[in-house]
């Protein structure tokens, strides 16, 4: 075979069919056609895998983990899904205090799942604290593990909205035992335009919905903020977002999601303390005499 020359696996595959006899030189070239794993990699070989990287259009997660547990290795596995692809797993360890990198197969869209967390190595008021952004405007926190239960098999972080995942864990010491509280959160939309809401609290957070949830949010900041968003480029009117007391019907606060514009994730204009039981209600502003118009 002439040096440098690569022959297609098409007409080495017909070098060894049925009743063929191999020659010397037609096995030689199979073999010069394999990398051998004591092939050192040229320079050229090493810029050419750079480029396909760069060039990749796959999702990934970039992940950080900075855990001291004497040692002892700790894995956290997560679950890719996509439509017609068998499910990816990826187990994520300690980096060290680096930041890794790893691509998901095929281009999505992505689902993200965990497989089953661990909640060992941990001392007294010790947490692991989870961070994580399914879309680049915002991200989520949460704990896990002592007497606080584990991130759940199947539980669902979110369907990627960008190509990239971001996944943090730490271990905390709170000094203190944490303890979850709930608060039912119910979402009346009175607008023909999809709206949703997202919640944060202290090391805690929720993804956007268009439903009614219940938060288990944390002892330690018994405070919830509101955002929404509602894409109304097209429509003629701001909608505003009522926050009721869904027990007393008293009035907390309001947020805005304005005409013209694609509102991504507006601020809910305050913040509600130690109430168990809350009330959304979106309805569209009257622009006239900037009264809301609700049913």
């Amino acid at each position: 075979m002439e040096e440098h020359k690569i022959t297609s696996r098409e007409v080495l595959k017909t070098y060894f069919e049925k009743g063929d006899n191999p020659t010397q030189d037609q096995f030689a070239e199979l073999i010069d056609s394999l990398k051998h794993k004591e092939d050192l990699t040229t320079g050229k070989e090493a810029v050419m895998f750079a480029n396909s990287l760069a060039s990749m259009d796959n999702g990934f997660i970039n992940y950080y983990i900075n855990l001291d547990n004497g040692g002892k290795e700790v894995k956290f596995p997560l679950v890719i899904s996509q439509d017609g692809t068998e499910d990816q797993i990826i187990e994520i360890g300690n980096t060290y205090g680096s930041e890794k990198r790893q691509y998901f197969l095929d281009n999505g869209p992505y689902t993200v799942k965990a497989k089953k967390f661990p909640k060992e190595g941990l001392n007294n008021y010790e947490y692991y604290r989870l961070y994580y952004q399914i879309e680049s405007n915002y991200g989520i926190y949460r704990y896990f593990g002592n007497n606080l239960p584990t991130i759940p098999e199947g539980f669902e972080f979110g369907t990627l909205i960008d190509k990239r995942l971001v996944f943090q864990i730490y271990k905390e010491n709170l000094g203190q035992q944490l303890n979850i509280v709930n608060t039912n959160i119910k979402f009346v939309n009175y607008t023909d335009l999809p709206i949703q809401y997202r919640l944060d609290s202290g090391n805690w957070g929720h993804r956007f919905v268009d439903k009614d949830i219940v938060t288990d949010h944390y002892n330690l900041w018994d405070y919830l903020y509101f955002y929404y968003r509602a894409d109304l480029t097209k429509a003629t009117q701001n909608i505003e977002c009522r926050i009721y007391n869904d027990d007393s019907g008293q009035f907390l606060t309001t947020g805005y999601l304005y005409a013209g514009q694609n509102n991504l994730n507006n601020w809910g204009g305050g913040s509600v303390y130690g109430i168990r039981n809350i009330r959304i209600e979106c309805s569209y502003q009257d622009n006239q005499n900037n009264q809301i118009n609700f049913k």
